[in-house]
C-alpha cells in the first residue's frame, strides 16, 4: 500500500498536468474536447478508484503467489526477457477480461464507469471501477505462472500496463501509419469508446492491437464514420460512485420484478443490456437509438459555480495526497477512516455538480466527520507537525464549504442544460 501511494504521488500531478495540456491544447486548435464538469467527475473517479486500490479494498480469491507456487514447470530468472513475456502474458490477459466486461452483463458494471463520458480524452482515461471487491483476473494470468514468472516481475509489470494505456484517450493524435498494425492507438481506441452501430464492442485490446486482429474484434476508424462516445444507456450524473452501481443496480431491480424464475438467475451472464421482456414491457429505460440526435448531459453553472467546483476538486486533491504520501503514519484503523471521508468527500461534491438539493446534506456529513477527526484528537492525522495552524484553518474550511455550497445548492436553477450531440 505504501509504495503504491508513492507512486501515486508522482503520477497524479503529471496526469492532472496532462488533461490540462489537453483542455489547453483543444482550445488553441479550435477542438476544446474537454468539458470543465466532464473533466472534474473523471478526476474525482479516477480519485476513488486510486484510495480504493491503496487502501486494498479487494481481495484475490486466489494469489498469483499460489498459482505460481503450486502449477510452475520451471523457473525464470528475472532477465528483459523474464519482463517482456509477462508484459505479452498480462496484456492477453487484459484483453480477455475487456472483453468479458462487455460482453456480460454482471460484468459489465465494473466497466461502465470507463465508457460512462460522452466525450474522449485524456480525462476519461482516468474513470476507473470503485466496484470490484473480488479480483479473478489473477487467474488469467495461469500461463506465467506456469512458465514461473517471478511475483515481483508481475509487481513491476502491472502497473506498467495500466499506465501506458493512458496516452491513447485522445481525438488530438491522428492515425499512426505502421504502428497502427501492432499497438493500440488513438484511432483504434476512439472505435472502442463509440456508440455508433458500426463501432461497438471492437478493439479490445489493452496494449498490442494483434489480439483484436487475430480474434475477429478489431474495427478500423473509418473517415465516413465519426465516432460518438457515451453509453447507449446514459448515465446523467457526473457522481463517479452512482454510475459506478447504476448497471447492477438496474440488474438487481430486473431480477427482483421479473414473474420467470429462470430469467432471475441468467440474466447475470447474458449479454450486456439484455433484459427479461416482461420488465423491459414494464419498465422502460431510456436508450439511445440515433448517435448522432440525442442530448449530452450537463448543468447549468454560472463562473462561480464552476469555480468553486474546481476549488472543491484541489482541496481533494490536496486531502488524497496526504493519505498516500502518509500511509504508514496514519496506519491501520485511520486510514480507512481517511478513505471514508475521501469517498463521501467526493460524493458530495459531484451531487452538487449535479445540482442535486440533496448534495447539502452529504456536505454536511463531509463537514461533521472532518471536524469530528480534528477535535477528538486534535490533529488532521498528524498533520500539526508540518503546520501546527492546519486544524483550524481545516474546520474553517468546512464551515465556509457548508455555507457555500448550500448557497449554490438553493440559490440557482436545477434544471439540467443538455445540448445536442455535435459531429465533426
Amino acid at each position: 500500500m505504501e509504495a503504491y501511494g508513492k507512486i501515486l504521488l508522482i503520477a497524479m500531478p503529471v496526469f492532472l498536468l496532462l488533461v490540462l495540456f489537453e483542455k489547453w491544447y483543444g482550445w488553441r486548435k479550435g477542438l476544446d474536447t474537454v468539458r470543465n464538469m466532464d473533466m472534474i467527475s473523471s478526476l474525482s473517479s479516477g480519485v476513488t478508484n486510486v484510495t480504493k486500490d491503496v487502501l486494498g479494498l479487494s481481495i484475490a480469491l486466489i494469489s498469483y503467489e499460489w498459482l505460481l507456487t503450486h502449477l510452475a514447470i520451471t523457473s525464470i530468472k528475472a532477465t528483459w526477457l523474464t519482463y517482456a513475456i509477462a508484459f505479452i502474458v498480462l496484456d492477453f490477459a487484459g484483453y480477455t477480461v475487456h472483453a468479458l466486461d462487455h460482453r456480460i452483463n454482471f460484468f459489465w458494471n465494473s466497466h461502465i464507469v470507463h465508457h460512462s463520458s460522452e466525450e474522449f480524452n485524456l480525462a476519461c482515461a482516468l474513470r476507473q471501477s470503485v466496484s470490484v471487491f473480488v479480483r479473478l483476473f489473477v487467474i488469467l494470468l495461469l500461463p506465467a505462472a506456469v512458465l514461473g514468472v517471478p511475483a515481483e516481475v508481475i509487481a513491476v509489470v502491472a502497473p506498467l500496463h495500466l499506465f501506458a494505456q493512458f496516452w491513447y484517450h485522445t481525438r488530438h493524435i491522428d492515425k499512426m501509419g505502421w504502428l497502427e498494425k501492432i499497438i493500440v492507438t488513438p484511432s483504434h481506441h476512439r472505435v472502442h469508446h463509440a456508440i455508433n452501430p458500426e463501432y461497438m464492442d471492437k478493439n479490445y485490446g489493452q496494449i498490442f492491437i494483434v489480439w483484436d486482429k487475430l480474434l475477429g474484434t478489431f474495427q478500423e476508424e473509418m473517415k465516413e464514420v465519426t465516432p460518438v462516445y457515451g453509453v447507449s444507456r446514459p448515465v446523467r450524473t457526473w457522481n463517479p460512485i452512482k454510475i459506478n452501481f447504476l448497471h447492477m443496480w438496474l440488474l438487481i431491480k430486473d431480477a427482483w420484478h421479473t414473474q420467470n424464475w429462470k430469467d432471475k438467475f441468467r440474466i447475470w451472464f447474458m449479454p450486456t443490456g439484455w433484459r427479461p421482456a416482461d420488465v423491459a414491457l414494464k419498465f422502460p429505460v431510456y436508450k439511445i437509438e440515433d448517435v448522432y440526435n440525442f442530448e449530452k448531459y450537463n448543468t447549468k453553472g454560472s463562473t462561480i459555480f464552476a469555480t468553486w467546483i474546481w476549488v472543491q476538486m484541489l482541496m481533494l486533491l490536496l486531502f488524497v495526497s496526504y493519505l498516500f504520501g502518509n500511509i504508514a503514519t496514519i496506519g491501520s484503523p485511520d486510514i480507512f477512516l481517511y478513505g471514508g471521508f475521501i469517498f463521501i468527500f467526493v460524493y458530495a461534491f459531484t451531487e452538487l455538480m449535479d445540482r442535486n438539493k440533496y448534495a447539502i446534506v452529504w456536505e454536511i456529513l463531509k463537514a461533521v466527520l472532518g471536524i469530528y477527526i480534528i477535535t477528538s484528537s486534535g490533529d488532521w492525522f498528524g498533520s500539526n507537525k508540518f503546520y501546527p495552524g492546519i486544524s483550524t484553518i481545516l474546520i474553517a474550511y468546512f464551515l465556509l464549504s457548508i455555507a457555500v455550497s448550500a448557497w449554490l445548492a438553493f440559490s440557482t436553477n436545477n434544471e439540467t442544460n443538455t445540448f445536442s450531440v455535435a459531429t465533426e
